[in-house]
């Protein structure tokens, strides 16, 4: 399962979602008839379960949507702060220099100098741009994910080549 988003709040009263979107084209989520949503985004796929999309129109940074299955307030409260997500086939195709955040989880992350610096563990949004969370051992790196420090993404070779310090 791919994860996309998180919902933050209800919105207004007849069930409709706020949701903080991972990534830069939320409103290409449109497409997909079908949203999985689940408590915690490390779960299993037999935990999250399918929700239909009735609508969805980008609200300021990120979304409101309306699913099938909440009905009201008290159904949107009911998912509040569960994450939004998609199993690989269902999604959009990305172009060449585009990625998933999941499809970066886990990837090991190199400088020019070829010393490891850690694997991802996780992405965050800052509004200004994602930033890679990079852990080895006990360190952990943050790393602007824009082209002054990432210099490559090799998903193949499961790696990530970046202009940045070991000691930074």
């Amino acid at each position: 399962m791919i994860v996309l988003g998180r919902i933050v709040a209800p919105f207004g009263v007849q069930g409709w979602l706020k949701i903080h979107p991972f990534g830069d084209d939320p409103t290409s989520w449109r497409k997909m008839p079908q949203w999985w949503l689940c408590a915690d985004d490390n779960a299993p796929v037999e935990q999250w379960k399918p929700y239909t999309l009735k609508a969805c129109r980008a609200h300021g940074k990120g979304l409101v949507a309306a699913l099938g299955e909440v009905q009201d307030r008290n159904g949107a409260e009911a998912v509040d702060g569960w994450y939004i997500g998609a199993p690989r086939e269902a999604l959009p195709t990305t172009a060449e220099d585009e990625f998933y955040w999941g499809d970066l989880v886990g990837l090991d992350v190199v400088n020019e100098a070829g010393e490891p610096l850690g694997s991802v563990k996780g992405l965050l949004s800052t509004g200004a741009h994602d930033v890679l969370q990079v852990s080895e051992g006990e360190t952990e790196r943050l790393i602007p994910f824009v082209a002054a420090y990432v210099l490559d993404v090799d998903l193949a070779a499961r790696r990530i080549r970046v202009a940045w310090g070991k000691d930074w």
